[in-house]
């Protein structure tokens, strides 16, 4: 009786040494996890850079906070979460240098922070392994400095379900609970059907268990992240049924769709594979996709043989489910959505790399370690392919962007303005101009209210080359950008002059 209930839950759990020893042993397990998150940011900025061009979803993000340009139409899918991550740079600021560097930064503490969750639950080595294969991955550098919400969904959905092993291994301890709600809320903020699809196995789990706090740590950060969302969805799609739908649609009428195979082509390093009619890549090009299932199955082996088989078993969980609607209910593909489930994966994986090349006595196996080092040499290798192509293809895709806004500033199309029509809505917030679409995803105007805005500020039409303009602009003037056409309405006021 004379003892105190924690030291009875210490010595009767089954957490790992790093949990039951004392803070020094913990603070020693920081060190490869900060030295993992600094290399990962600085490999962002050194590998991909810190000049990259805002993409057409960056735009629309970023333009929603934006002291300088016209917010871009927000579209069904979408949540703010990103525009408020953006928001402490890109209030006051136009640079986008600035913003990849505050970008990178934050990637780099969010992933130390989400590996520090798991401390104790695996070892630092492993943790930092994990980490490691994560953030060598070219979707995970390519997107860190982006202004793009999947890597903050990896990031939230390793807090929440790192403590939420934390919070179920001892009811008394609280602090794990406000990781699963700030978890939970993160992924909610970022996209709020993938926080449910993560959290699936996890609600099963407090609700067989009967885990209140739990329960409600869980149900509160998915409220507090989502409930924007749904008021938003009220406020200007007329409910959530409809906000839903429309999201659907967008999305290409979400229901059975083999997508495997699309995911697997767009490895080579295509950031949006829709329609995905690639040719299948080189085998080199995909192979770890293969891998690395496998990996974790050896992991939940070696977790299942030692005695700590939820741990592994929870984080394949909610990787499966997270990935399941990129793989089968959707049509099309872009790699960036599996990022959640990598990094889930990650853990069980680097265990079972680390059992590959370690006796049980501790030492190094030569011959295992010698193959797991070819092996990993070789996937480095085609990272390092696939993100320097797709690096200068993005460079150049955006740098046109930037080009044909200098011809238009030339041409006399400055803000106030409106640009419609092939890539408005990246060429118009480069100018500094309004977007605008007749139909499609993101219709926002009608031809009237176009040919209204043109009496009052420039308005221009883009189109592709060859491809004939909308009949409201087929009698305005033609000018020629980089990759495009644009046509420009008469100044306001040339009838009157004329």
């Amino acid at each position: 009786m004379a003892q105190g209930t924690r030291p009875m839950l210490v010595g009767a759990g089954r957490l790992d040494e790093a949990l039951v020893f004392g803070r020094s042993r913990r603070a020693r397990g920081d060190g490869p996890l900060a030295a993992v998150a600094g290399a990962f940011a600085l490999a962002q900025l050194l590998l991909v850079g810190p000049s990259m061009g805002l993409g057409w979803d960056e735009v629309v993000y970023v333009s929603q906070v934006a002291a300088d340009a016209p917010a871009a139409f927000f579209s069904a899918p979408r949540a703010r979460g990103v525009s408020l991550l953006v928001w402490p740079v890109a209030s006051w600021s136009s640079s986008t240098t600035l913003l990849r560097f505050h970008l990178a930064v934050l990637s780099g503490l969010g992933l130390y922070l989400a590996l520090r969750a798991w401390r104790g639950l695996f070892a630092a080595r492993v943790l930092a392994g994990a980490g490691a294969l994560f953030a060598t991955l070219w979707v995970t550098l390519f997107y860190g400095p982006q202004a793009m919400p999947n890597l903050w969904v990896a990031y939230g959905a390793l807090l929440c379900v790192g403590c939420f092993l934390r919070a179920r291994a001892d009811r008394l301890d609280k602090r794990p609970l406000w990781g699963v709600l700030a978890g939970a809320a993160l992924m909610a903020w970022m996209r709020p059907t993938d926080a449910v699809w993560v959290t699936l196995p996890l609600l099963a789990l407090v609700v067989q268990a009967r885990h209140r706090r739990l329960a409600g740590a869980l149900a509160l950060g998915l409220a507090a992240g989502g409930i924007p969302w749904v008021i938003e969805a009220y406020v200007s799609f007329g409910g959530l049924r409809e906000r839903l739908n429309e999201a659907s649609r967008i999305q290409g009428d979400l229901g059975w769709n083999l997508a495997v195979d699309d995911q697997l082509r767009a490895l080579v390093g295509s950031a949006l594979c829709r329609p995905c009619d690639l040719a299948t890549p080189h085998p080199a090009y995909y192979a770890w996709w293969f891998v690395l299932p496998l990996l974790a199955a050896c992991g939940l082996a070696v977790a299942v043989r030692f005695g700590r088989t939820t741990r592994t078993l929870l984080p394949l969980a909610c990787a499966t489910t997270a990935a399941f609607p990129y793989l089968f209910l959707i049509g099309y593909a872009a790699p960036r959505f599996l990022l959640p489930a990598y990094l889930l994966l990650a853990l069980p994986v680097a265990d079972a790399l680390r059992h590959l090349v370690t006796a049980p006595n501790g030492r190094l196996r030569p011959a295992a370690a010698a193959v797991v080092a070819f092996g990993l040499a070789g996937h480095l290798a085609v990272q390092y392919v696939v993100l320097d192509r797709i690096v200068d293809r993005t460079d150049s895709a955006r740098g046109d962007w930037a080009r044909s806004a200098a011809e238009l500033h030339r041409l006399g199309v400055r803000p106030p303005c409106l640009l419609t029509g092939h890539h408005a809505i990246p060429v118009a917030h480069y100018t500094g101009c309004g977007s605008g679409a007749i139909g499609g995803h993101n219709a926002n105007i009608s031809r009237a209210g176009i040919l209204r805005t043109a009496r009052g500020v420039p308005v221009g039409a883009l189109s592709v080359p060859g491809r004939e303009p909308p009949r409201y602009a087929s009698d305005w003037e033609l000018h020629r950008l980089a990759g495009l056409v644009v046509r420009i309405a008469p100044a306001p006021g040339a009838d009157d002059t004329a």
